[in-house]
């Protein structure tokens, strides 16, 4: 092969030609009897194009008894030109020898990217595309070396093309010798020189469809979040005694939803429900499931059930919804007036409580099994939730790691949450950095925060609470009402609002010596949104709002209380009896 003065030796080139010239030549016998007016035989590797195999006249007339000479030798790699091979080749190929990576030989594919490039100038004069590339301390590397190197989807700018093309370049390393007359016939070529072989592979559909399949891919990944976070709390209730905050980080890099939902249910009476929950698994009908008991969740609240009868209606209903899928939840209620948090666990993770001196605690009983499994019976348990202190909900992907036990990831958080300080919202992003949640972790997280803060100077005046222990029979009506009358006035209420508060806590007590049973107690407790008016007594039986008939003389209290305050409701208490109570929206200040 000639380069204009230079030839290519690839590997083994110069053993076969050696081998060719030491190979005895044997002369071919003389065409005797019918053939001999027939064409010499046609060489090897001459076989007309289109025609391959085709019989020779000596061999056709030999099947009628002649003597048949022996077939055509087949053509080989060997006796074909390198230019014939590299020339027609739809690929890139650039030879270079030396050091300075001199040019030998460009073909036409490489000519039509690049336009044509003389021979014998160095690569970096003449061919800047390849040090554009990162090319050139490639080549210096193969060279060195004598091991070829590859660098993939390399950028090609479209020139005159009509669009940018992307290709794979190979650098092997080969041998490249001068052509011309050897001065010693015993010598098979002259001086060979280290060079490269710059072989590039078009792969612009390949790029350009995986392109088009991660924009897809990412259009479904975000249809999936999308679809996740549809399904959670677009904006969480805030309640008037508790700061709080969550956040959820989707897992792995592909479209599967996961089933982790958390959530803030104002009850009324000042009382919050916190629930976290995970549905196992990945896809959407995880989330639907999710989706499903969230709701529920929601459903259950309003009936201000305590927390283990929550997780017994949820649990039927799990196994209703699908009995295969494995869910996990906590449902916690803090009341104000009591300053704890009391819950129930159906499975989950234990929920971890920070003292206003910074010492942590897990909320870890009572727990039963997962939602869905039936035939168990749950209990609520309780935890103190003083002013000054916190609490975080959480699912498994903040502490579960494949190659540690989960212990380990429940104890590095409990750490990690000693030290996080500041608001709900500062502390969720500390606790995702501290346990090492990036964009690529493989699980859904989930995370709830809680803080009961603690309020000084004009935020202390916003809250005042105020009871009266209710003694005796009728004469306790107007006792309770000369208390709120009072309590309201120090509170400096409007008048308006002032007499609705008096007439509420009225009607309440009223109620309440007539259906109910000591021991009863008047709250009053006032926030920096609204007052509340309660009563508790000795009774477990809900009042329910009934139309009296004109000529009743009771039953009217529940309805004027649904028609003077903002809301109403009743919960039975632990231990016996119920607590009755309304609300009224404070104005704007």
């Amino acid at each position: 092969m000639i380069f204009t003065r230079w030839s290519a030796k690839f590997p083994g080139t110069q053993r076969r030609t050696a081998a060719r010239s030491d190979r005895p030549t044997t002369p071919a016998a003389p065409p005797s009897g019918p053939t001999a007016h027939s064409a010499a035989p046609t060489p090897a590797g001459d076989t007309p194009a289109g025609q391959p195999g085709t019989v020779p006249a000596a061999r056709a007339e030999g099947a009628a008894g002649e003597d048949t000479p022996p077939p055509a030798a087949p053509p080989t790699v060997d006796a074909l030109s390198v230019h014939d091979i590299l020339g027609t080749i739809p690929a890139l190929v650039a030879v270079v020898y030396g050091p300075e990576h001199r040019i030998a030989y460009v073909n036409s594919a490489y000519a039509g990217v690049f336009g044509p490039r003389p021979a014998g100038r160095t690569a970096r004069e003449a061919l800047p595309e390849l040090a554009e590339l990162g090319l050139l301390p490639l080549m210096d590397q193969v060279l060195r070396s004598g091991k070829p190197r590859t660098v993939k989807s390399r950028k090609v700018p479209a020139g005159d093309r009509t669009r940018d093309g992307y290709y794979t370049f190979t650098c092997t390393p080969i041998e490249v010798a001068a052509s011309g007359p050897a001065p010693d016939p015993e010598v098979a070529c002259i001086a060979p020189h280290k060079g490269v072989l710059v072989f590039g592979a078009e792969v612009t559909d390949q790029i350009e469809s995986a392109e088009r399949l991660r924009a897809s891919e990412a259009h479904q990944r975000e249809a999936a979040v999308t679809l996740q976070r549809s399904l959670l709390p677009q904006e969480l209730e805030q309640p008037d005694d508790l700061c709080v905050a969550a956040t959820y980080q989707p897992g792995g890099t592909d479209a599967a939803v996961g089933g982790d939902w958390y959530d803030v249910i104002t009850l009324g009476a000042g009382r919050t429900a916190l629930v976290i929950g995970d549905v196992m698994g990945r896809g959407v009908r995880a989330a639907a499931v999710m989706g499903q008991l969230r709701t529920a969740v929601r459903a259950y609240a309003r009936l201000d059930l305590p927390p283990h009868e929550v997780l017994q209606l949820l649990d039927g209903l799990a196994a209703e919804i699908d009995a295969s899928q494995i869910a996990t939840c906590v449902y916690a209620v803090h009341d104000p007036n009591e300053g704890r948090l009391v819950y129930a666990s159906a499975g989950h993770l234990p929920m971890l409580v920070r003292d206003a001196d910074g010492t942590v605690r897990r909320a870890a009983e009572p727990t039963g099994p997962p939602l869905g499994t039936g035939g168990w019976l749950h209990t609520s348990g309780s935890v103190p939730l003083a002013s000054g202190s916190s609490a975080v909900l959480y699912t498994d992907g903040l502490v579960e790691r494949r190659d540690k036990d989960i212990d380990e990831g429940v104890a590095a958080l409990e750490r990690a949450f000693a030290g996080a300080t500041g608001t709900p919202d500062i502390v969720c992003d500390r606790l995702l950095r501290s346990l090492g949640i990036t964009a690529t972790h493989d699980d859904d997280v989930a995370i709830l925060v809680i803080q009961n803060p603690v309020r000084k100077g004009h935020d202390a005046e916003l809250f005042h609470n105020a009871a009266l222990e209710l003694h005796g029979g009728i004469e306790a009506a107007p006792r309770a009402r000369a208390f709120a009358s009072g309590v309201l006035a120090s509170w400096r209420f409007s008048p308006e609002l002032h007499d609705l508060g008096v007439l509420a806590a009225s009607e309440l007590v009223a109620n309440s010596l007539q259906h109910g049973t000591p021991p009863m107690r008047l709250r009053l407790r006032r926030t920096d949104r609204r007052l509340i008016i309660e009563v508790t007594d000795g009774d477990d039986h809900l009042p329910r709002r009934r139309r009296a008939e004109p000529v009743d003389e009771t039953g009217r209290g529940i309805s004027i209380i649904a028609t003077i305050a903002s809301s109403w409701g009743s919960r039975r208490t632990p231990g016996g009896g119920k607590a009755v109570w309304c609300e009224f929206a404070l104005p704007r200040s």
